[in-house]
């Protein structure tokens, strides 16, 4: 379902922030709008195939772009995909309820469901759970793709080989940012660059929990990963950087500095970053820059996890911002 993916060199951004900077291009995996989803879903439907299942099952936010990939990659394989939305974001107007990633996985003919809390992993996965007894009892055979920590990351695998491509096309890297979230695609980059023993820092860059939440999160993927590909996980834990600077007001809601920040790709590099996780990380290397934690003429990474379909669902709040 994907490949590798292009480095681009920002070099506009480059000069102005005095740092060699480059983007990692994984909103270009290719498969029904790109992202970094793509390479984790490789995963997940290699071991849904295996078992035969013909339905696929999983959770996100309402302007979730794992489910809207999920569902494409369904649509790909001849499989049906249920998508439950969780109410992760308060306060949102109705675009974000049927445009962007919402109006895509209908186009891709997927069945929603949905589910009140954003901060119930267990329940959100139990819900799933219910909801595949009675595909069941239909005849179907379906997969559930888990939310909880208490399940292998089969996911983050996809980037354990998205770290090994990154050191092999830029083996002279400094520094990577990336955003920070469920910890599959920051823990498996982490753990694919240690694994091509490559020196580089790991910036992850918090976009859903504050960074104390976040690195307890991020301890538990790597032992799981680790145990994945049995290797030690210690050294890849002695690792992890986490930064919160950029998260508030919190997942999915805009500040002042990811509207800059978007507004700055845009406007110096001509690219389009999201308001949920590539704008905040754009954020956060601006800070890790800012204060020195990115030294001037190092050579930087960010990658572009994609996402950008929910650029519609926050329409009207950065039209408001622009004005």
């Amino acid at each position: 379902m994907s490949g590798p993916t292009p480095l681009e060199r920002l070099d506009r951004l480059s000069s102005e922030l005095g740092i060699d900077l480059w983007l990692k291009r994984d909103d270009l995996t290719g498969l029904g709008f790109g992202g970094n989803k793509t390479r984790q879903l490789e995963f997940y439907f290699g071991d849904a195939l295996q078992k035969g299942a013909d339905t696929i099952l999983i959770t996100g936010a309402v302007q979730s772009n794992f489910v809207r990939s999920a569902a494409a990659a369904a649509a790909k394989l001849g499989m049906q995909s249920v998508l439950q939305l969780e109410e992760r974001v308060s306060d949102m107007g109705e675009a974000y309820y049927s445009s962007g990633n919402v109006f895509l996985a209908q186009i891709l003919g997927a069945e929603h469901m949905t589910y009140p809390e954003g901060e119930d992993e267990a329940g959100a996965d139990a819900a799933l759970h219910a909801r595949a007894d009675e595909l069941k009892a239909q005849g179907h055979n379906p997969y559930v793709i888990h939310l909880g920590l208490n399940h292998p990351p089969l996911g983050a695998l996809g980037y354990v080989v998205a770290g090994q491509e990154l050191c092999q096309q830029m083996p002279d890297i400094d520094a990577i940012v990336v955003p920070s979230g469920s910890g599959a695609t920051h823990g498996g980059l982490l753990t694919g660059v240690a694994l091509e023993e490559n020196a580089a820092s790991v910036f992850g860059v918090c976009v859903r929990r504050d960074s104390d939440k976040q690195m307890v999160r991020m301890n538990t993927v790597l032992q799981k990963l680790a145990d994945l590909l049995n290797i030690d996980a210690a050294p890849l834990q002695d690792r992890v950087r986490v930064m919160d600077e950029a998260l508030p007001p919190g997942y999915g809601k805009l500040s002042g500095g990811t509207q800059a920040a978007l507004d700055k790709m845009a406007r110096t590099e001509g690219i389009f970053l999201d308001p949920v996780y590539t704008a905040k990380t754009f954020a956060g290397l601006l800070h890790l820059v800012g204060a020195g934690e990115i030294q001037p003429g190092q050579k930087v990474v960010m990658v572009h996890t994609g996402g950008l379909p929910a650029l519609f669902g926050y329409q009207n709040e950065l039209v408001d911002n622009l004005s």
